[in-house]
C-alpha cells in the first residue's frame, strides 16, 4: 500500500502534515490522525469541507453542484470527504487548526552542534526523534536550552530528514545566541513547536525571483533541497544580499545546490562600501524588470522589513507586477514578524 503525505495548513499560520493511504479519503485520514477538518455530511454534499488544492495529484469520488461547481474543481477546490490523493499534496483549510482540534507539534530533539559561520550567524544542527513534516520556508518554534525561553526560526535543511539545520543570526546579548555562544553542548535537548507560516515554495509554474537578507538565505535553503530533489523545468535567480563579504554563509552549499539543479543563478550583493565586490549596494540596485519576466515571474522575499518594503517600492517603479509575491519580514530581534 502506498502512503502520501498531505499538508493541511490553517489559516493561523499552523500546518499539520498527515498520512494518507493510497486508497484513503483525507477527511478519514485526518480523523484517524486527530484532527478533525470541518465536516458535515461525507457525501459530497453539504460542501462544509471544501478546501484549495495548492499541490498534488487526486481523485475527487462525487460532489453535487450546490456544494461545489464545476468551475471551483478545475480551480483546484476539492472537498477532503471525496478527495483521494494520488501523490504528496498541500491542502488550504479555510479555518484555524483550533476549530480543528489540533495545534502544532512538538518534537523532541538534541543539539549534535553549532558553528559560528560568521561574527554574525551561527549554523545550528539538531538529531530530531522523528522527522519533521514541513513546507520548505516554513519555521518552528525551538526552546532555548537552559531557559523558559523560545525563539522562532526556519528550517535551512530538507523536508522530512530526521536532522534539522537553522541559519541563526548572532544578536550579541540574545537569548539563543548567548546559549550559541557561549554554553552549547552536543546533547543538548531541544524542543521543536510547529511548523508554521505561511511562506513556503508552492508549486513552481513560471521563473522563480528569490531575494534573501542575511540569514533570510534560510528558507531558500530548504527550498533549494527540495527542487534539487524533485527538479523544475522554470529558471530560478536566486540574489543574496548581506552587509560584508564575511557574511556570505553557506554560499559553497548554494552554490553546489544550484549546480545540481541546473537552471539557478546566483547573485551576490554587498553593502559595505570598503568590501570590494562585483556587485554593490543593496537589491534594489540591481533587480530589474529583466528579473521579473514582465510579471511573469514567482517572487519570494525574506529579510527584514526595511528591504521588503524597499523591494515592494521598488517593483512599483519598475511598474511590472510579479504573479505572486511572498515575502517573510524579520525584526532585529530574535522573534519571527510577519509573512504574507
Amino acid at each position: 500500500m502506498t502512503t502520501y503525505n498531505v499538508a493541511l495548513n490553517f489559516e493561523d499560520g499552523v500546518t499539520r502534515v498527515i498520512q494518507c493511504d493510497d486508497d484513503e479519503k483525507v477527511t478519514d485520514a485526518a480523523f484517524r490522525q486527530k484532527i478533525n477538518l470541518p465536516m458535515d455530511c461525507r457525501d459530497g454534499v453539504c460542501g462544509t469541507c471544501k478546501c484549495f488544492a495548492e499541490k498534488g495529484e487526486y481523485e475527487l469520488e462525487f460532489y453535487m453542484d450546490e456544494s461545489m461547481s464545476d468551475e471551483e474543481a478545475e480551480a483546484g477546490y476539492v472537498l477532503t470527504c471525496q478527495m483521494i490523493p494520488e501523490s504528496d499534496c498541500v491542502l488550504r483549510v479555510p479555518a484555524s487548526s483550533a476549530v480543528c482540534k489540533t495545534a502544532p507539534e512538538a518534537v523532541e530533539g538534541e543539539v549534535l552542534g553549532v558553528n559560528r559561520l560568521s561574527e554574525t550567524s551561527f549554523g545550528l544542527r539538531v538529531k530530531l526523534a522523528k522527522p519533521m513534516g514541513f513546507l520548505p520556508g516554513q519555521y518552528v518554534n525551538v526552546t532555548v536550552p537552559g531557559t523558559a525561553s523560545h525563539r522562532s526560526y526556519s528550517f535551512s535543511s530538507a523536508p522530512g530528514a530526521d536532522e534539522a539545520t537553522f541559519l541563526i543570526r548572532n544578536l550579541p546579548g540574545g537569548v539563543m545566541s548567548s546559549y550559541l555562544g557561549d554554553r552549547s553542548q552536543p546533547g543538548d535537548a531541544v524542543t521543536l513547536t510547529g511548523p508554521m507560516g505561511a511562506f513556503y515554495l508552492r508549486p513552481i509554474e513560471r521563473s522563480q525571483l528569490w531575494l534573501a537578507g542575511g540569514t533570510g538565505l534560510a528558507p531558500f535553503l530548504s527550498m533549494l533541497e527540495q527542487v534539487a530533489e524533485q527538479g523544475s523545468d522554470h529558471p530560478i535567480t536566486l540574489y543574496y544580499a548581506v552587509t560584508r563579504a564575511a557574511d556570505l554563509v553557506e554560499l559553497d552549499r548554494v552554490n553546489a545546490l544550484a549546480e545540481a539543479i541546473g537552471n539557478v543563478t546566483v547573485i551576490t550583493i554587498l553593502a559595505a562600501e570598503d568590501d570590494a565586490h562585483e556587485r554593490k549596494g543593496f537589491v534594489t540596485d540591481h533587480v530589474t524588470g529583466e528579473d521579473l519576466n514582465d510579471g511573469d515571474c514567482d517572487v519570494y522575499l525574506c529579510g527584514p522589513p526595511p528591504m521588503v518594503d524597499a523591494v515592494r517600492a521598488h517593483f512599483g517603479k519598475l511598474g511590472v507586477e510579479p504573479a505572486n509575491f511572498y515575502y517573510e519580514k524579520f525584526n532585529p530581534t530574535e522573534e519571527k514578524a510577519e509573512a504574507a
